[in-house]
């Protein structure tokens, strides 16, 4: 992967911790800078998709304790052949 070099304005405070902490785990202080520009991008990356694009049906409300024990109940007894040991 190519890099592009640039310049950022860093508080001092923050670079003192990113020395501490490239010292501890015998990494360069660029590499700690990248992973967190990495994270601010993905942070802050439009997806094209909304996370949650599909729907599904369901009763329209949110599920009681009960509902989803039984489900839960259902599905182990599903996998397994087995009844419940309540």
């Amino acid at each position: 992967m190519s890099m592009k070099r640039t310049n950022v304005y860093a508080d001092p405070e923050d670079l003192a911790i990113i020395k501490e902490a490239a010292k501890r785990r015998g990494i360069s202080e660029a590499e700690i800078i990248r992973q967190g520009i990495h994270l601010a991008a993905m942070a802050n990356r439009v997806w094209e998709e909304p996370l949650f694009s599909r729907t599904f049906c369901g009763p329209g409300r949110t599920p009681t304790h009960d509902d989803v024990r039984d489900a839960v109940a259902d599905a182990v007894q599903r996998e397994t052949g087995r009844g419940t040991t309540a």
